[in-house]
């Protein structure tokens, strides 16, 4: 008997053993998840349709849009605005004199409590470039490209913890089981090489974000648009190689017959995500061969590491916006960097504005401006959005864990209310600065920006009507701006 008379008699016989009563319960249950994943996995987008056997098949948009790819750099742990880009002078002025209740009333801190004092900020600024932008003297390689950035002063979000702020950055929703900005764009649009993941991910400051592997995830839309978690050393992706014994031809023969059973299986059950498993085995197959190839900084000249501040082999921020250079060059249409380390609460050395925190602005410098400066070089930068971002802000007053205002270490609490965040290239308008905060930096004084704006106008610039990139699930058209009005920050767009 061959194999699929026995995967049929097996079959026959498990049905016996049902019950009517359980036959009904798993035939509604089964028949309702195919209903739905059917609804919420379509391969129709707009006017295309995609070959279900291929899910990164490209897509057109709504429209044309100015960018075709992303970068996305998020500083984990939410650095200050107020020592990078927020320049406050009177705040100076006020450094040391007790908070006004005002600023306290009806506010959520980590950490603060009673009354803490104000704290300036503690570093020089200077207007750098053409657009006279304020920028901290910690980082006088970024301040060389100012003007090729465009800054949001005002962005807001409604969480104060890490966890919840980093998923409404990266998912517009405070709860895991949203699908990432990566997988909706990928989703979306697909990707221009059939060879490489269509959405990367790239850690470094030695720690995973809190929230893990959710700010990459594909949600409820097929697991196939997640992120592809890579890495600067060692082998770039886990268990990319094959096993001592497996040769290629052999690895070939078995994913044949395994692709065989699979479409077996869908054909007889219809569940998206069987085709979604061939998919992800086809691609690993073609990643074996693309991805140590992409990810292989050593052969870039000695200019490139000296720009960029490389040290090939390590797990670095600056190897990871090289390696960001490398995908976009090939294609990939979202890669993500998350950089850990960045938490200056100033309760130890290695988390405080006078310790650990300038050695993390050390680390960003040099890569952050390399990057815009290699792209812009290459003639990339006009056609690849490059965003850069913490989950929130921090406090105009100095974090006074334990009640006292006395410590060695100075920090700041978390503030929602208003940050700093900057696109650069991708049809984004160089040189200007949207948004102002107040006279010391806390909440917007002008022009705000909820999560969902600054949503809505990534996806403009990547050619999306925000409200018709959408999958229909618990009962909503769901999408990345949520169900509340968003609007598309116009001044931000070339």
């Amino acid at each position: 008997m061959n194999l699929q008379s026995l995967l049929q008699e097996s079959h026959r016989r498990s049905l016996e053993q049902d019950t009517r009563r359980q036959f009904i319960t798993r035939c509604a249950t089964g028949l309702g998840a195919m209903f739905l994943a059917g609804q919420n996995t379509s391969n129709t987008f707009g006017s295309n349709k995609r070959d279900a056997s291929n899910p990164f098949s490209q897509l057109a948009p709504h429209f044309p849009g100015t960018a075709k790819r992303v970068i996305y750099l998020h500083m984990i742990g939410a650095p200050s605005q107020l020592e990078l880009f927020d320049y406050k002078p009177d705040l100076k002025r006020l450094d040391g004199q007790p908070c006004p209740q005002s600023f306290l009333e009806g506010k959520n801190f980590a950490f603060i409590q009673g009354t803490p004092n104000m704290l300036g900020p503690q570093f020089p600024f200077k207007q750098r470039g053409a657009s006279g932008a304020w920028v901290s003297d910690r980082l006088p390689h970024f301040a060389q490209v100012v003007d090729d950035v465009s800054f949001i002063k005002t962005l807001q979000t409604d969480q104060f913890n890490h966890g919840p702020a980093q998923l409404m950055v990266h998912s517009g929703q405070p709860r895991i089981g949203y699908p990432s900005i990566g997988s909706w764009v990928t989703w979306g649009m697909g990707t221009e090489n059939a060879d490489l993941p269509g959405f990367v991910v790239l850690l470094s400051g030695g720690r995973i974000p809190r929230v893990g592997k959710a700010l990459w995830g594909s949600g409820f839309l097929p697991s196939v648009y997640q992120g592809v978690q890579c890495r600067s050393h060692g082998d770039p992706v886990l268990n990319v190689s094959n096993p001592k014994g497996m040769t290629r031809d052999l690895r070939r023969q078995a994913l044949d017959t395994i692709k065989n059973l699979n479409q077996q299986t869908h054909d007889e059950f219809g569940d998206p995500e069987t085709l979604t498993r061939i998919a992800q085995y086809e691609m690993a197959f073609r990643m074996q061969m693309a991805v140590p190839d992409a990810m292989d900084i050593e052969k870039e000249p000695e200019s490139i590491h000296k720009l960029y501040g490389t040290e090939p082999g390590k797990e670095s921020f600056a190897n990871n916006c090289l390696l960001a250079r490398r995908l976009v060059e090939r294609g990939v249409r979202y890669i993500q960097l998350f950089d850990w380390g960045w938490d200056s609460h100033g309760a130890a050395s290695s988390e405080a504005l006078n310790g650990g925190f300038q050695d993390k602005c050390r680390e960003m410098d040099k890569p952050m401006a390399a990057l815009i400066t290699d792209l812009k070089r290459r003639g990339l930068l006009e056609d690849t959005l490059v965003v850069w971002s913490g989950e929130f802000g921090r406090t105009p007053m100095r974090e006074n864990r334990g009640g006292t205002n006395e410590r060695k270490f100075v920090g700041r609490d978390h503030n929602p209310g208003a940050f700093t965040a900057w696109m650069a290239g991708g049809g984004v308008k160089p040189g200007i600065s949207y948004g102002e905060t107040d006279e010391v930096g806390y909440s917007p004084a002008i022009n705000p920006v909820p999560m969902e704006d600054f949503h809505a106008t990534m996806l403009q610039l990547l050619g999306f009507e925000h409200k018709k990139l959408n999958v229909p699930f618990q009962g909503l058209d769901q999408r990345l701006t949520g169900i509340k009005d968003a609007k598309v920050i116009r001044e931000l767009i070339a």
